[in-house]
């Protein structure tokens, strides 16, 4: 078995589960610790009035994956709640695409996903699915959870553990839609955001034959998301599949995602298709995105040829200045070759300094001072370990090394942790941060840390178990659910002992 204990443990019956509500009640009235990060980690939805007993209930139910007391009281009633526990945990590991903990969840009960149609959608169970369809039709455009049977499909991972079945992923599809699934069915993101069965296939699974199979059957290559999210497969496949499609550059910003990862082949081929510089004056313009991605002199020139205007400020800073203050040399020789240096103020001197990691004793900088299009400028340099001296001596200067970004809340050492880069995250847990911050998005530093070690790109190459172990040693709380949703064996795993060497930190 590939996980342990920490994904479901001993099975408690209900009045387990009741004594130990009763028990975090108790514990939450009296300020403990780990009562109140239980709650502040899942808080119940309460509306503001004083918590009771069924509120510490919801947060019982909820740390074991159900939506609700009753929810988890009804299928401990109908299933078992050992078995019920394990098919949430198998609806949770299939939706964010954890696959170790599928296989470790299946290869122990086989039948699992049986009488669960979502699942057996998600599993490519085409036996299953056909039987299923055979008895009840309408299954396949029920919803199960925040997706149809046709997203459960379409975003499933598992056909990368099992490659076998990808043509019966297009297969149920075919089914499905036979029975009245629409190919253009979405999902709401996060923020709101339309997620389509065709960005599931093609950007979440990275699942190539479904994706065209949804394209040839009418799904549409315009869906506000598979455009940009597909430059970040580092194969231009799914990029040019929907730019065969037709899908339209323009209005996307995919151009700016392929200079996050200074990719030449798909910035050629979004401007070969209309793709256009600069288009929304509320956009970062292209030479600015380079100059803070670092990209090379071949793609600053591919942008000045393709019509990047080399004088166009951004938030009062020319790309020159910003150039300088990135440390982007390719676009600094570039622009000097072309007779475009610019003055810099005395701020930008300053910071210009500092990307060439020279600290300047005794000279401070007021943040606020700074144009706006420095707002941010650690956080964003710390997904960049190659530019750690230039942390060192911005924060010299008196740059806030905590302050979280104003759009999704995330501080220096969060975004550290979230791209895998221990060096850079030691950096910061020195300067002492607020450990305890809870970023736009919900998250901790550890579960920050948690979900960049799954979702963060090119993940072989980053050391988010260095990460995890720098964190421990630091003392922040380790939560009982925080070890039960990991999805990597190796995280699993350290976790799983840790826990066992250091039963103060658990909560």
């Amino acid at each position: 078995m590939l996980f342990a204990e920490p994904f479901w443990g001993p099975t408690p019956s209900i009045d387990d589960l009741r004594r130990e509500a009763r028990r975090l009640h108790k514990s939450y009235e009296a300020g403990e610790r780990g009562a109140r990060e239980r709650l502040r980690a899942l808080p119940p939805r309460n509306d503001g009035r004083v918590l009771k007993r069924a509120d510490f209930l919801q947060v019982v139910a909820r740390e074991r994956g159900f939506e609700s007391w009753p929810k988890l009281k009804l299928a401990a009633e109908t299933q078992g709640l050992d078995r019920a526990a394990r098919i949430q945990r198998l609806k949770i590991a299939l939706f964010h695409g954890q696959m170790p903990v599928v296989q470790a969840l299946l290869a122990e009960t086989p039948d699992l996903a049986e009488g669960h149609f979502g699942l057996q959608c998600a599993l490519a169970d085409l036996p299953g699915v056909r039987r299923a369809l055979a008895q009840m039709p309408r299954l396949a455009t029920e919803r199960f959870g925040p997706r149809s049977p046709i997203l459960h499909l379409a975003f499933s991972r598992w056909h990368q553990v099992h490659p076998e079945l990808r043509p019966a992923t297009r297969e149920i599809a075919a089914l499905l839609v036979a029975q009245g699934a629409d190919v253009n069915d979405a999902q709401e993101g996060a923020g709101g955001e339309k997620l389509s069965a065709l960005y599931g296939a093609l950007c979440v699974a990275r699942n190539l034959d479904l994706a065209r199979w949804l394209l040839e059957q009418g799904a549409s290559p315009d869906d506000g998301e598979s455009l940009y999210h597909s430059v970040e497969m580092g194969a231009p496949d799914g990029l040019k599949l929907l730019l065969d499609h037709g899908a339209r550059p323009r209005g996307t910003n995919a151009l700016l995602r392929a200079l996050d990862f200074n990719d030449h082949g798909a910035v050629e081929l979004l401007l070969a298709h209309g793709a256009r510089l600069d288009e929304d004056t509320q956009t970062i313009p292209a030479l600015h995105q380079a100059a803070r991605r670092g990209c090379d002199r071949r793609m600053v020139d591919l942008l000045l040829e393709a019509g990047a205007d080399p004088a166009r400020e951004w938030r009062w800073v020319s790309p020159y200045a910003y150039a300088k203050v990135m440390g982007c040399r390719p676009l600094v020789e570039a622009l000097e070759a072309r007779g475009l240096a610019a003055a810099l103020s005395r701020e930008e001197a300053l910071l210009a300094e500092a990307a060439e990691g020279r600290i300047t004793t005794g000279t401070y900088i007021d943040p606020e001072a700074l144009p706006p299009a420095y707002d941010g400028l650690l956080r964003g340099l710390a997904g960049r370990p190659d530019r750690l001296a230039q942390i060192t001596a911005l924060v010299a200067l008196g740059l806030p090394y905590d302050a979280a970004d104003a759009g999704d809340g995330v501080t220096p050492v969060q975004a550290a942790a979230w791209e895998g880069y221990p060096e850079v995250m030691a950096y910061f847990l020195d300067l002492r941060p607020d450990l305890s911050h809870v970023n736009a998005h919900g998250g901790t530093l550890l579960g920050t840390l948690l979900h960049g070690a799954e979702n963060a790109p090119k993940t072989a190459e980053r050391d988010h178990l260095a990460c995890l172990k720098l964190l421990l040693e630091h003392g922040v709380a380790l939560p009982r659910k925080a070890m039960a949703m990991v999805g990597r064996p190796d995280l699993a795993g350290f976790l799983g002992d840790w826990a066992k060497a250091h039963p103060g930190q658990l909560v």
